[in-house]
């Protein structure tokens, strides 16, 4: 039986030691992800910013230059400049991951598809395309046979009329009967 126990308490040190282990991995990794941060310019270069690992602004900087364009440009570029950011993070994420506590762990990858999931690519720089023209629809009777001079056209209903107050008698006055209000 001696050898039954002493056999137990290894495998549950080797356990404890296993655990220990893979605590200081993660401890090194939250560490290094913590102190990550991520500069980055506009193509322009008027605007520059630095985001911490968890995309928040921590920096932000906007030449003089910039005081020539639109207040909407000018916000138009953080955004874009902050998203592009923003989207380097699952990248940052998945390098310490690998350096610490390996690609294949499940932790992991759940860490790495959040990241993915709270921090897309950004949209693309390119301007949008011009929108198509949207077909006529027409809401009403169609008449089989239209006049020879085109379709026709209803003519535009008439101004309603205001609405008018009978007039009063000249005995009526207001709820007075006819005293002042002011005694």
């Amino acid at each position: 039986m001696p050898e039954d126990i002493g056999g137990s308490e290894r495998m549950l040190q080797q356990w404890q030691a296993s655990i220990q282990e893979k605590a200081d991995r993660y401890q090194e990794m939250a560490t290094r992800v913590q102190g990550l941060s991520i500069s980055e310019a506009s193509k322009d270069g008027q605007v520059r910013l630095t985001i911490g690992s968890n995309g928040i602004l921590q920096h932000l900087e906007i030449s003089e230059a910039a005081g020539t364009k639109r207040m909407a440009e000018v916000a138009g570029e953080i955004m874009r400049t902050l998203q592009r950011a923003q989207s380097r993070i699952p990248e940052l994420l998945q390098q310490a991951m690998a350096e610490t506590i390996g690609t294949q762990d499940e932790t992991a990858n759940v860490l790495f598809n959040e990241a993915k999931k709270n921090f897309p690519a950004p949209p693309s720089d390119d301007p949008p395309a011009a929108p198509q023209r949207a077909q006529e629809i027409r809401f009403g009777i169609e008449d089989d046979e239209q006049p020879p001079h085109g379709p026709r056209h209803a003519a535009p209903p008439p101004p309603p009329q205001p609405n008018r107050r009978p007039p009063r008698a000249q005995d009526e006055d207001d709820d007075f009967g006819g005293q002042s209000f002011l005694r």
